[in-house]
């Protein structure tokens, strides 16, 4: 009788194991991190890499009119920067130049938006911005320029100790709304 009882309670702890392996199949990475093949890249894509250009990230709305893009990675200051830049063949001067920037940066200790003016980023640190709610996200703007360009450049705290930034250029600033909306980790 106890090892007929023990019999019927294996399909049950059979089927609690089961149950739990999605949850840990579905936990997320804690950051999107370059490979070192990337790190090492120097050559731009010829067309530019489409949505899933940055592993582990999704662009959803992504502007057409790149003729080219590259991957922008680097490590300094106990932070990883990932991304990629799309763009066409204008002038960067040009103010018809199209160029959109997406990165996601790894810094451990950064949970709030107002961190986010503290972060040292190689490119593109957050002084003189304006908060905007964009879907669920809070997010910090701020007008480019210098080594950014002209355009928008905007950025936001995903989750504990992972940011995200995006500049765009002029002609892509009313697509910005729809453009950070459209970023899935």
């Amino acid at each position: 009788m106890r090892t007929l009882h023990a019999l019927a309670a294996l399909p049950i702890a059979a089927t609690l194991a089961l149950i739990a392996l999605p949850a840990e199949a579905s936990a997320r990475p804690a950051c999107p991190a370059p490979s070192k093949a990337e790190l090492k890249r120097t050559e731009p894509d010829r067309p530019a890499r489409g949505t899933k250009a940055i592993k582990g990230v999704r662009v959803g709305h992504l502007p057409k009119g790149f003729t080219y893009g590259e991957v922008v990675a680097n490590r300094h200051h106990g932070m990883t920067e990932y991304g990629y830049l799309w763009a066409d063949d204008r002038d960067d001067v040009d103010r018809a130049h199209r160029s959109l920037w997406v990165r996601v940066a790894c810094r451990p200790g950064v949970t709030k938006l107002a961190q986010l003016k503290k972060v040292p980023f190689q490119e593109g640190r957050f002084t003189d911005t304006t908060t905007l709610k964009v879907g669920s996200r809070e997010v910090l703007t701020r007008d480019g320029d210098g080594a950014l360009g002209h355009g928008r450049y905007a950025g936001w705290v995903e989750r504990d100790g992972v940011v995200v930034t995006v500049m765009a250029s002029e002609p892509l600033v009313p697509e910005l709304v729809k453009i950070i909306k459209s970023i899935r980790l």
